[in-house]
């Protein structure tokens, strides 16, 4: 195992400024917090004190084994963009970057605090010698003052390889579960969001490269998927595992993809900057990222915690990923 991190690392330091072909992921982390109290924020259960008993040795364990999840992904190369959710802050975001091995993927970093109440954030992560940063924007639907937007962002990041861009969007709806109609609401109006944001990148320019990946607590084939592709706005890479029984996260014993991928047709009909193919797409579940699952046959993804108890694993989401590949030639992007 030590010569393999070893040959990893080597080759995640070598200059890829050219690289054609790259991959792309997005993970949920479950709850990578901190162990310092924020007074903004409600995180009093990921305290030494708090109800989760949220150690220096245990948070010190879990950026290491997140870090290993994302090497293990990438196949001997550390993916070129990695979306996530669930991080508390950027510090954690640097903890993860800069003090595991992810440090030889000379990684930049994108997060935006999030108006979410337990302080709950998207972040990105790019690989420096590939990509440089031309904008970053935090989207939330616009609210009255009386009733203020008080979920998660989208966190919009426009990425450039050398001429080229890259406009990226993540995404963490909010959960389905319980079927409160105020919760559903909020997903409508995110879903919605997503939609005009993704519409309006691509009025501006028609062959724009846009990936809008994250967990949209919600299938492929759920209405509010469908209806944020519509119907030649985004194409779901997601669907394609779906179909064949496979998942990103295990509920009630049901593998389900609620961790998705999409993009625009023009990165598949071969009218963008970027392309890739749908079949690339993939959740990631090597065995060390996986456990019994106590309640029903099979295994499920190793989760930082069985209800309060914790299990020293890595999260309860399995990362996804797409291969994406760059055109030789003139910029079709010119924004």
């Amino acid at each position: 195992m030590r010569a393999a991190i070893i040959i990893l690392l080597i080759v995640a330091a070598l200059p890829h400024a050219r690289a054609q072909e790259f991959s792309v992921m997005f993970y949920n982390v479950e709850n990578l917090f901190d162990t310092s109290d924020d007074t903004t924020r409600n995180d009093d259960e990921f305290l030494p004190s708090g109800s989760r008993r949220w150690t220096g040795t245990r948070y010190r364990k879990k950026i290491a084994g997140v870090s290993r999840v994302i090497a293990a992904a990438g196949e001997w190369e550390l993916p070129a963009v990695i979306g996530m959710c669930e991080v508390e802050n950027e510090k954690v975001v640097k903890d993860l970057a800069y003090s595991t091995l992810l440090s030889a993927g000379n990684y930049g970093i994108v997060h935006r605090e999030s108006p979410d109440p337990r302080g709950i954030d998207l972040a990105l992560l790019f690989r420096r010698e590939m990509f440089r940063i031309e904008a970053v924007r935090s989207w939330v639907p616009e609210r009255s003052e009386d009733s203020r937007w008080e979920s998660r962002n989208l966190l919009y990041v426009k990425m450039i390889m050398d001429d080229d861009t890259l406009h990226v969007i993540l995404c963490h709806l909010p959960s389905r579960r319980g079927g409160v109609l105020a919760a559903e609401k909020l997903r409508e109006e995110m879903a919605e969001l997503v939609r005009f944001k993704t519409d309006s990148v691509r009025n501006a320019s028609a062959d724009a490269s846009v990936i809008v990946m994250g967990d949209f607590n919600a299938r492929p084939d759920d209405k509010i998927m469908t209806e944020m592709a519509g119907d030649e706005l985004l194409v779901n890479a997601a669907k394609g595992l779906s179909a064949g029984g496979e998942g990103s996260y295990r509920f009630q014993g049901t593998w389900e993809v609620i961790d998705q991928i999409l993009m625009t047709t023009a990165m598949t009909d071969g009218s963008g900057s970027f392309m890739a193919e749908p079949g690339s797409f993939r959740s990631v579940s090597a065995p060390f990222m996986l456990t019994v699952d106590p309640d029903y046959p099979g295994k499920k993804p190793f989760a930082t915690y069985g209800g309060f108890r914790w299990a020293g694993g890595y999260s309860d989401h399995l990362p996804v990923m797409i291969t994406v590949r760059r055109r030789m030639g003139a910029s079709r992007d010119p924004e």
